[in-house]
């Protein structure tokens, strides 16, 4: 189901969409495809009134800029390779030529290379453990380093996160990745809390994404959320998650930070 914003009806004045995040202005990272949590977000988030940039590492730029074609409005793509402190350094003037400030990030990065996935936690090397963590965790807090000077007084990050409470198969370093993001999410929200910005998780049950389908026996996380899902699960629907997403770079979560919403059928909150 598409959320629809709502116009203006008075045909003397310009149509102003509204919408839970009406005249935010977002930063969002991650798109990669249209299964893409990140893609669902930045369609809705058009869909609410909100003004959106995307980034891309250069080798998916292009593919970046085609997916971005499907949403509603124009959008820019941005280059940004996290691990690139030359890019990262130019990025807030680079977002500044296209948005006025910051209201929002969100954070969908994730990579770890094949060595530390599917069975390989005690021979992965540590050269590609650190790129996992560097990329899927260290990312969070550079990324928003880089985006500080424009980040608005009531300003909200959001990453997206996998239950990293559990070990689960396959997962292996990027389990740990996600532990050590979660816990970087909550000395952020410290961080920043007396500016004004808030720092959120929402922690997703398996979707068929890109990056899942890159992962050695993914099969086995849906065999769980078939079996435990109060709610039920559908594992190629990103709606609901990027509903969590926005709402949390909305204002309707004035006085939340250092959370972790779970958006995954119930699964974290049963046993077997």
């Amino acid at each position: 189901m598409t959320i629809t914003a709502e116009v203006g009806t008075d045909p003397n004045t310009a149509a102003a969409p509204t919408g839970i995040v009406a005249g935010k202005r977002l930063l969002i990272t991650g798109v990669l495809t249209q299964s893409s949590i990140a893609f669902t977000v930045a369609r809705i988030a058009q869909e609410q009134g909100a003004q959106i940039v995307l980034t891309s590492p250069e080798r998916t730029l292009s593919l970046t800029r085609r997916i971005a074609n499907r949403l509603p409005q124009p959008v820019e793509v941005l280059a940004l390779d996290v691990t690139n402190e030359g890019e990262l350094e130019s990025l807030d003037g680079r977002v500044g030529e296209h948005l006025d400030g910051v209201d929002g990030i969100l954070h969908a990065i994730g990579f770890a290379p094949e060595s530390t996935l599917g069975g390989g936690f005690m021979t992965a090397p540590w050269t590609d453990v650190a790129t996992a963590m560097h990329v899927s965790t260290y990312s969070l807090v550079s990324l928003t380093r880089a985006l500080s000077p424009s980040l608005a007084g009531n300003a909200s990050v959001v990453g997206l996160d996998f239950d990293a409470s559990l070990a689960w198969p396959s997962y292996d370093w990027m389990g740990v990745a996600k532990a050590a993001l979660e816990s970087a999410s909550r000395y952020l929200a410290k961080e920043l809390g007396p500016q004004g910005v808030r720092v959120n998780l929402v922690s997703a049950g398996p979707l068929r994404t890109m990056a899942a389908r890159s992962i050695e026996g993914f099969s086995e996380f849906e065999d769980v959320w078939d079996t435990r899902a109060p709610l039920g699960w559908d594992i190629n629907d990103a709606e609901p998650t990027a509903r969590a997403v926005l709402a949390l770079l909305s204002d309707w979560f004035p006085a939340t930070t250092g959370e972790i919403i779970h958006v995954d059928g119930g699964v974290h909150a049963v046993g077997a």
